[in-house]
């Protein structure tokens, strides 16, 4: 796990808003999108459209809306954080 990968998931403990997550990790959108694909990718990550609607990663529209989701370490995203 990267540094920037454990900023993330430190920060995503509840379900998470893009703008708090931002403002909290300090880092631009190219490096959190980036972050958070990868993230997403390792399922360690999950996507909501709202704070209790999760939905599926879609690689091809996720550019274009990343800013508008909310974010929630998953149990296995967790535990790799916290070892």
């Amino acid at each position: 796990m990267t540094n920037q990968e454990f900023d993330i998931i430190d920060e995503l403990y509840f379900v998470t808003p893009y703008s708090q997550l931002k403002e909290q990790t300090e880092y631009s959108d190219d490096i959190l999108s980036e972050n958070l694909i990868r993230l997403i990718q390792k399922g360690w990550v999950k996507v909501y459209s709202s704070i209790d609607i999760e939905i599926a990663y879609d690689e091809a529209s996720f550019q274009d809306s990343f800013k508008t989701y909310f974010y929630l370490a998953s149990k296995k995203g967790l535990l790799r954080h916290n070892t």
